[in-house]
């Protein structure tokens, strides 16, 4: 498909991402004359009607998720278009790596730096909160790290705009297990604390180079989340406290937006944020911040590809390499 017009107006380059629902193109834009990134759903050629319907759906949910947030941290959406009788998504094209590639890459982020980027992410969740927009699916595959600097949240596939229909069916679980919040797990309407946990679920995998959650199957990953707490982390440094906040069972307990901007914004300056403190349960404060707890996570990292197309990021690594 490398040359291919699509909406006789932008040229597919290279393929710079690819997972289970679709591919991620490199493009040109022959109108505009820039580059963007380009995002094919390739599995509604492979199911059912009735999933082709669903899957086509959450991507125009998709694009009007997005398309309702205008900030620098959101990665922008220019278009929506119909080819090949699928919707293919026109987006800002990020050069650089996701946050998944980077802990693959590298091992692991230091404390600081992941505070900072866990800052960017919140404004991000901030923006789409007051758009009436749940991203519901945040995870270090869906965090990109832009050669120049800056961080960018990407893939609204599943997200949830107030007063939308949904459209997951009854029963279906939607998004990484791994950083689904407990209450989602348990079947409860996610609210926007639900997000703040996977951001604190993915503040972990950044420093400790593994998912906090992650087992052998899906099955006994849902089942850790909701009864088991992540094993200390040992490099979280100033981070540790802010995470294990965030990583609360009942979402009552995690602090708001707001707070967990203080709390990372200290932890970014190096500082252990006493604050935190007060949403950690003395049964779990300790040296670390949370002491002994049970259940060591015995997964890897999330791989870049499980969050390329899963939604599609828009990203390329320094490299070349697609993921």
């Amino acid at each position: 498909m490398q040359g291919l017009l699509v909406a006789g107006r932008y040229r597919l380059v290279d393929a710079i991402g690819s997972g289970g629902m679709g591919r991620v193109w490199r493009a040109h834009d022959e109108l505009l004359h820039r580059a963007v990134a380009l995002k094919e759903l390739t599995a509604a050629l492979y199911v059912s009607e009735s999933d082709r319907t669903v899957l086509l759906a959450r991507t125009r949910a998709e694009a009007r998720a997005a398309a309702r947030i205008n900030h620098s941290a959101v990665v922008t959406v220019h278009d929506v278009l119909e080819h090949d009788g699928r919707p293919w998504i026109v987006m800002e094209l990020v050069e650089g790596r996701s946050l998944a590639d980077a802990v693959k890459q590298d091992g692991r982020v230091e404390p600081t730096e992941a505070a900072r980027i866990g800052l960017w992410v919140l404004r991000a969740l901030r923006a789409a909160h007051s758009a009436g927009v749940l991203h519901r699916d945040v995870k270090p595959g869906n965090v990109l790290l832009a050669d120049d600097g800056r961080v960018l949240l990407t893939d609204f596939g599943i997200a949830q705009i107030d007063g939308d229909t949904t459209i997951t069916r009854t029963g279906e679980v939607v998004g990484s297990v791994d950083f689904l919040a407990p209450e989602r797990i348990r079947g409860h309407d996610p609210g926007q604390s639900s997000d703040l946990w996977a951001l604190g679920a993915t503040l972990y995998t950044a420093v400790e180079g593994l998912s906090p959650f992650r087992r052998t199957s899906p099955l006994s990953t849902m089942q850790a989340v909701v009864e088991e707490e992540p094993a200390a982390p040992r490099y979280a440094g100033p981070l540790a406290p802010v995470i294990a906040a965030l990583l609360r069972k009942e979402p009552a307990a995690r602090p708001d937006t707001d707070g967990t901007e203080r709390l990372l914004a200290e932890a970014a300056e190096g500082r252990r944020p006493d604050e935190a403190q007060a949403y950690i349960p003395t049964q779990y404060g300790g040296p670390a911040g949370h002491g002994t707890q049970g259940g060591e996570a015995t997964g890897g990292h999330t791989g870049g590809a499980t969050g390329a197309a899963s939604g599609g990021a828009a990203r390329t690594s320094g490299s070349g390499t697609p993921y």
